[in-house]
């Protein structure tokens, strides 16, 4: 029977991709480098910053690829004062509360960046665990933070859900046994369902998703299918 939900943040409960880019974007092109949105997707979009910086920035030490880092991160947080989760979010949460669904964050946000996005949607207190990839032993694609967040639910993968809009968070997620379901915020859905999310759905209303967590509600989880 469906236990928990567990949420990414970025691109699932709040679509910050935009904002990123236009971070990224301007943080690049004063270091002289110009990307555009399709390099964002396939280079940045869902990494941790140390790799990103590793990958496509390799002359800098890593005093000045964290310095980098935190000044971008800066800037996001500049840039996104008006932040508002998707569409359905809302509805869901109340949903969860009904059902008495435990709810667990799980993002490979860095720490100020998650505290400040939860501020501003108003949502700190949405959730019975909130687990950061700097707290594990690895970030998204490694399965670490979603077993954290199995752990401490105290729950099963067997009796959860993930929502993820990422490639790497989508990875995370079905690595840790979770069945997942894509948010195609920032990624074409056929896509998301490639690399193993079961459903692909555009937000939080799709008629889709609320169809199957409601049969959820039944006691056999094995109702779902690879492919509904």
């Amino acid at each position: 029977m469906l236990a928990a939900i567990l949420f990414d943040l970025d691109g699932t409960i709040v679509n910050t991709d935009p904002i990123h880019y236009q971070a990224w974007r301007q943080m690049l092109l004063n270091s002289g480098m110009e990307i555009d949105e399709t390099f964002y997707k396939s280079r940045i979009s869902g990494r941790l910053n140390p790799e990103i910086i590793k990958d496509i920035l390799p002359q800098l030490s890593p005093a000045a690829g964290q310095k980098f880092a935190d000044e971008k991160e800066a800037l996001f947080r500049q840039l996104a004062p008006h932040l508002q989760s998707l569409s359905g979010f809302a509805e869901l949460l109340a949903w969860t509360e009904t059902h008495q669904l435990k709810r667990a964050l799980v993002t490979n946000a860095p720490r100020l960046n998650a505290e400040f996005m939860l501020e501003v949607l108003g949502i700190k207190a949405a959730f019975h665990a909130v687990v950061l990839a700097e707290d594990c032993i690895a970030g998204k694609p490694d399965p670490a933070p979603y077993q954290v967040a199995l752990s401490q639910l105290g729950i099963t993968a067997e009796n959860a859900i993930a929502l993820e809009d990422s490639p790497s968070g989508i990875l995370s997620a079905v690595s840790a046994g979770i069945r997942t379901i894509g948010i195609a915020s920032t990624h074409n859905p056929q896509f998301l369902q490639e690399i193993g999310a079961f459903m692909a759905i555009p937000d939080f209303t799709d008629l889709q998703m609320w169809t199957l967590l409601n049969s959820l509600r039944e006691p056999d989880l094995s109702a779902i299918t690879s492919n509904p």
